[in-house]
């Protein structure tokens, strides 16, 4: 994945399309649905971009973020953002643990995990 959402997919690798149309800030991540037949593209702003079987449960696009989004971690039929602040942020039936959010960090979180 590019930075500008062009997906080239590699070996028995399936590509279900690319974000063709401009973007405010860089895709920074790109995650698999659990039926590995999908994915979510995810920007700096909170954008979603789903492909394939992927679903668009909403995004933080359009809305001011303190930090930017450096991943997205899919949680059964949902997802959760998270911004390098530690700031999460969940969509449909993902579940909410808490966020770090506003508070001092000694570095940026840079990537992140679902549980269970």
């Amino acid at each position: 994945m590019s930075a500008d959402g062009q997906i080239t997919a590699f070996g028995d690798a399936v590509g279900y399309g690319s974000h063709v149309q401009p973007v405010n800030r860089a895709l920074v991540c790109m995650s698999s649905t659990p039926s590995g037949r999908g994915y979510w593209l995810v920007a700096a702003d909170g954008g979603i971009f789903a492909f394939g079987d992927a679903r668009f449960y909403g995004s933080m696009g359009g809305t001011r973020l303190v930090k930017p989004v450096v991943t997205m971690v899919p949680s059964g039929p949902a997802y959760m953002m998270i911004a390098s602040d530690g700031g999460v942020f969940t969509f449909a039936k993902a579940p909410f643990f808490g966020s770090k959010g506003g508070t001092p960090l000694a570095a940026p979180i840079v990537n992140g995990a679902a549980t269970g």
